[in-house]
């Protein structure tokens, strides 16, 4: 087995979402700690990371504890993210960035660091991505209600750029079908993180069908 690749410095952003592998994620950025990463990263062509905050807001605050640190309030967040790629950039307007991302590959943080001007970098391993598994026949009703959601809204004619799901629809793959409903379903940020977090894509599936059933979505 190879050695798992390491990426050094690779500059975080910390949202209020979960990024999986195969995800869209489309971003407005104005504040300065972002705007000259993504603009360095773009013209790179490098990734980004993205990782779900567990405290703190995406928008960086004054502390409201009093004087401390650097005079912000407090962030911290989880040791497993998401490599973002940018797919769409645009500068509407002076300070402000339009870009469009796609979620690549898991990795995990085993140092990181705060710059001054407040932008988080770290040093990760990536992880191994999901390996291709067959949807079972028990499981294949999920699959089959992410096939009949997709064609409703092509039905509907929406535009590529509006679609939640980028092609190509992988509806045969227990990770891509499970990754897809994680995105969609309304659950607790902390629970699409431990499932984003199973190296086991058929135990991923097999619980998002759980869900599913649990929220009574007619499969």
């Amino acid at each position: 087995m190879p050695e798992a690749l390491k990426l050094v410095s690779l500059p975080l952003f910390p949202l209020g979402t979960v990024l999986f592998p195969g995800g869209l994620l489309p971003l407005r950025i104005f504040e300065v700690r972002y705007l000259d990463m993504i603009g360095k990263c773009h013209k790179a062509g490098a990734p980004f990371g993205v990782i779900s905050l567990t405290e703190g807001s995406e928008v960086r605050r004054p502390s409201d504890t009093g004087p401390s640190g650097d005079g912000f309030a407090h962030e911290a967040f989880s040791t497993v993210g998401t490599l973002a790629t940018i797919t769409e950039f645009s500068v509407p307007q002076a300070g402000l960035m339009m870009i469009r991302c796609v979620g690549t590959q898991r990795f995990e943080i085993s140092r990181h660091e705060k710059l001054k001007h407040g932008l988080w970098i770290a040093d990760v391993t990536q992880l191994e991505g999901d390996q291709h598994v067959k949807i079972p026949n028990d499981l294949q009703k999920t699959a089959n209600a992410l096939g009949k959601l997709i064609k409703n809204l092509q039905e509907r004619d929406v535009p590529a750029a509006q679609m939640p799901l980028r092609p190509p629809y992988q509806l045969d793959d227990c990770g891509w079908v499970a990754n897809r409903w994680c995105e969609l379903l309304p659950m607790p940020m902390e629970l699409k993180q431990r499932l984003m977090e199973l190296d086991n894509p058929l135990l991923r599936l097999e619980l998002v069908s759980d869900i599913l059933e649990r929220t009574g979505i007619s499969l």
